[in-house]
């Protein structure tokens, strides 16, 4: 499902603009990523949580060179389902 599906379906259960419902998905995911980038999970009750996981430093091979290179530690962005919506996929 891509962000057109989602305003879509929203449009068709809610009779809201697209225009509308439109702005309304990017301001979610603009809120969701200003969170994440100011280090605070998103918790979302019954659907999941938007979190930071950090992955320890770890040596990596380049393949095309044939070495060794180091990743330094990092995060990254993960999603954790609810047990709700865990539930409902199985």
């Amino acid at each position: 499902m891509t962000k057109a599906d989602i305003v879509n379906q929203i449009n068709r259960n809610t009779g809201i603009d697209k225009v509308t419902v439109s702005a309304c998905v990017e301001a979610f995911i603009d809120s969701v990523s200003e969170s994440l980038a100011n280090q605070q999970p998103v918790y979302l009750r019954g659907f999941g949580s938007f979190i930071l996981k950090t992955r320890k430093e770890k040596f990596g091979r380049n393949i095309t060179k044939n070495t060794s290179i180091l990743i330094p530690e990092h995060k990254i962005a993960a999603f954790k389902a609810s047990k709700k919506l865990a539930a409902r996929v199985k």
